[in-house]
């Protein structure tokens, strides 16, 4: 039988923590001990409300409020046909986890090159000799984030991925994070750890798609681990069904010279969190973050996005873009710290928002806190609806309507997936976009009857 949350609230959890901890009786002492401290702060803090400044304009209480459950152990059900549909030509290997367990017989681990490790946490973790003790979880906040302290508590399996040394990874190793749908609401704590050592070079896709309707919750955090030297790129795709919540975590930790991009896609789910943390360790840094969210219906997509910037000489950029249709709500919330022995810094922050529909709501709030006196900083937001300057332009060259704004809109997303270097992630990104869009503006001209009112509504320049 699988094992139920009894109420709602930081108590519920108490059950699956304990057999979970039963399940767990072959693991290392300091694994136990860092399950407990997490679960014991996650009981202490309870989940978010609009009362905290970094979630003020996310209510969890559809989270909080819902029953979940751990999935049952045993066969999936998922046969390989069905994942051949999602995998990404010229990866490096294809790791597939379902309902939050690694599936080796999903999975593509073809011969890597010498220096790269890729395969399961759990597996990793169970014949640990101590490396991973050295890296696990030791730079999250475990004190200040509920949803991290509830996914350390929950270890159970994940991406464990190793580049050795010098090592240059061409391809791009695919993560697909796969949820079938149940009678009970279901939830996953995936854990990938990411370590990128001197002098490497590696590429992750991190994709998170439902097989099903079905309620789930999937609370993912990832560590990635940038060393001197190491360039790491980054890709997260949420493609959840309509019923889902997704949170995700990423915790980057940047050594002297590391260069790191972390680009977003958020195109499903009901309420989705996307949470980015870029570390600076050490001076000379570079750090992207891009970012794309298309939402309709009642989607809630929130991106929160914390910058700290510790050392000198490092440089920041962030650029996140965001459709809204119907009664969508979108966040984007950026935070950059420099503190005070950052100097030299160099960091920017652009947010701009698309608005298709009257309904559609966007909070954005990019901030500045600077300690340091040496640093070139700006940051700025954009609200908006279609330029209809631009959709005039192009009618007059003999398009019509539909395909005028569909234009628009590629243009407007092509912005963020232009930011990937080309080759097969990019490829599959800008097909899921253009998947993504047309029922957008399909839902768009069906709204209005195919008539848009114009309400003289501009560009609205933010912070």
């Amino acid at each position: 039988m699988s094992t139920m949350t009894q109420t709602s609230g930081a108590g519920t959890y108490l059950d699956a923590f304990s057999e979970l901890e039963q399940r767990g009786s072959k693991q290392p002492e300091w694994l136990r001990s860092l399950r407990q401290e997490a679960f014991a702060s996650f009981c202490d803090t309870g989940f978010p409300t609009i009362k905290d400044e970094a979630w003020r304009f996310t209510s969890v209480a559809p989270i909080s409020q819902t029953v979940f459950s751990l999935p049952e152990a045993g066969p999936s059900g998922v046969t390989r046909a069905e994942v051949e549909a999602f995998r990404i030509d010229g990866t490096a290997c294809s790791l597939v986890f379902v309902n939050g367990r690694f599936a080796p017989e999903l999975s593509d681990q073809p011969k890597l090159a010498a220096g790269v490790h890729a395969g399961s946490l759990g597996e990793a973790l169970a014949g640990d000799t101590g490396a991973l003790e050295l890296q696990l979880g030791l730079k999250l906040a475990l004190q200040n984030d509920a949803f991290s302290s509830l996914n350390t508590a929950f270890i159970e399996d994940g991406a464990c991925i190793r580049i050795a040394r010098g090592t240059v990874l061409e391809a791009p190793i695919h993560l697909l994070f796969l949820s079938t749908g149940a009678e009970e609401p279901l939830m996953f704590h995936h854990r990938n750890l990411i370590v990128a050592e001197a002098n490497t070079q590696v590429g992750i896709v991190e994709e998170h798609i439902s097989l099903a309707d079905g309620v789930t919750f999937s609370n993912v955090v990832t560590e990635l681990i940038a060393a001197e030297n190491a360039v790491a790129s980054h890709y997260m795709i949420e493609r959840k069904n309509r019923q889902s919540f997704h949170v995700a975590t990423l915790r980057i930790q940047q050594e002297r010279s590391a260069n790191v991009s972390s680009h977003s896609f958020l195109l499903g789910g009901a309420l989705v969190r996307n949470n980015v943390h870029p570390v600076f360790a050490g001076e000379g840094g570079e750090c992207l973050i891009n970012g794309l969210f298309i939402g309709e219906d009642r989607q809630h997509l929130d991106n929160y996005m914390l910058v700290e910037h510790a050392s000198p000489r490092c440089n920041s950029h962030q650029y996140y873009n965001g459709i809204l249709n119907d009664h969508a709500h979108g966040v984007f919330h950026g935070r950059i710290i420099v503190h005070k022995d950052a100097q030299k810094t160099d960091s920017k922050q652009t947010n701009r928002n698309l608005l298709l529909s009257d309904d559609a709501q966007i909070d954005t709030k990019p901030q500045l806190e600077i300690y340091a006196d040496d640093v070139k900083c700006t940051h700025g937001a954009t609200i908006g609806q279609m330029d209809d300057n631009a959709l005039f332009y192009l009618r007059s060259r003999g398009l019509d309507e539909n395909a005028a704004r569909s234009l628009l809109l590629f243009a407007f997303a092509g912005e963020c997936t232009g930011r990937i270097k080309p080759g097969p992630v990019r490829a599959h990104i800008e097909k899921l976009v253009r998947r993504a869009l047309p029922k957008i503006i399909a839902n768009g001209e069906a709204g209005d009857g195919g008539e848009r009112e114009d309400k003289g509504r501009n560009w609205e320049e933010v912070g």
